[in-house]
């Protein structure tokens, strides 16, 4: 028999029970169905928080002020991080840049409209360190750090929130009753590891703490951002940061740490790891569903083995070979397979692209997995699920299937 008669004879064959053939199909279309889209929510998890570490780069390396966790609970809590701690960290040979940073919650006024918003205090390398753009204006310079000056840089969700012209360079803002004048507005960019940046207020970190805040320790910060040349080795520029801020805590041998030092390089590949782990658990809780639909083709074909057993004794009778009973009983296995994979393949992608880009707005990645995974399932699931009851039907002894009733 060629290929075409093997084919046609299978159809014939599979379409013969349309009801038992298409519950069989539908079985493997939910189980490849499945194992798409968990592969895809993996890869769209992996790829937001790729896209949120890349935005900050892993050149950047985030110190903030305090001990270290111990078993869930912070070990002390004072900011022991200063302004001067950051500009000698600024003199390490492989900092690019770096920027003291005081976070801080305020409500802007503009007009008869107000905003609640995050307001941070920073230096100019600040620009640098978090890839920052400028799309109208500029950005305040180390005179006006020096002078606490009332500048202000907004990003391009605030200036729409507050109501501002096209360009806001130039305008007014009050923030906790201190006048800022608009000197910039950032380009848009949405979010990061770090949170919304197209919603925010840069300004001077000594406005921030003299004028603003008014605090009693204006040389304190909550932490500390740096960005390293790309050359440079994070490890040996993390055990430079910590001796030379260990040194200037006077710290001795012995005492812990008062700050933390975040190295996002090393917590990217961190979460990538875990990403991974948590994609081969969506897949592997999906493949159940494959396994479901196995048995169903199985199950299918013995019972096809049964109630063919005639046929079977008179193919076996003018000189069919149980090699080609073996080979038709294994097509028809591996195309009820073959259709299910495609049928869930398509299925699978339109239901996780379309959910994806047109409900939750996220664009998920599509890669050659599903693809290949469903090729496999359709050859590796219609063999194994067909090889039992293919056996079993050339087995059969001509003379009895004969007289089968």
């Amino acid at each position: 028999m060629t290929f075409n008669d093997i084919l046609k004879e299978s159809w014939l064959s599979i379409s013969g029970n349309k009801i038992r053939s298409f519950l069989t199909v539908l079985g493997i279309v939910i189980g490849v169905m499945a194992v798409v889209i968990m592969v895809a929510v993996g890869e769209t998890v992996e790829k937001q928080i790729t896209d949120q570490f890349s935005s900050l780069g892993t050149n950047t390396i985030i110190i903030r002020a305090g001990a270290a966790q111990s078993a869930g609970v912070r070990t002390g809590n004072r900011q022991t991080l200063t302004i001067d701690d950051a500009e000698y960290i600024a003199m390490l040979p492989d900092v690019a840049a770096v920027s003291p940073v005081q976070n801080g919650a305020a409500q802007a006024v503009y007009g008869n409209k107000n905003l609640s918003t995050s307001l941070i205090g920073v230096y100019p390398g600040y620009t640098t360190v978090q890839n920052i753009e400028i799309e109208q204006g500029t950005f305040f310079n180390n005179s006006a750090v020096r002078n606490a000056s009332t500048y202000a840089v907004i990003g391009p969700e605030t200036a729409e929130e507050l109501g501002m012209p096209k360009n806001p360079v130039g305008q007014t803002i009050r923030v906790q009753n201190t006048p800022l004048t608009v000197i910039g507005v950032t380009k848009a960019k949405g979010d990061s590891a770090m949170g919304s940046q197209d919603d925010m207020i840069l300004i001077p970190i000594t406005t921030l703490k003299k004028r603003i805040q008014g605090s009693r320790f204006p040389n304190s910060v909550q932490m500390i951002s740096l960005k390293l040349y790309s050359d440079a080795d994070n490890n040996i520029v993390i055990d430079q940061i910590t001796s030379l801020l260990r040194e200037r805590h006077k710290l001795k041998d012995g005492v812990e740490d008062d700050f933390q030092i975040m190295d996002m390089k090393q917590i990217m590949e961190t979460m990538t790891t875990v990403t991974g782990y948590m994609k081969m658990l969506l897949i592997a809780i999906a493949a159940v569903s494959l396994l479901v639909g196995a048995i169903g083709i199985m199950n299918m074909m013995l019972v096809s083995v049964a109630e063919r057993t005639r046929e079977i004794g008179i193919r076996k009778a003018i000189g069919a070979r149980e090699k080609q009973i073996i080979i038709q009983f294994l097509s028809e296995s591996i195309l009820i397979s073959f259709i299910g994979s495609m049928a869930g393949l398509v299925i699978g992608v339109g239901l996780s692209q379309g959910v994806g880009r047109f409900v939750l707005g996220y664009n998920v990645p599509f890669s050659l997995w599903p693809v290949i995974l469903s090729v496999t399932v359709a050859v590796v699931v219609g063999l194994a699920s067909g090889v039992v009851p293919a056996f079993k039907a050339a087995k059969l002894n001509p003379i009895d299937s004969l007289r089968y009733e």
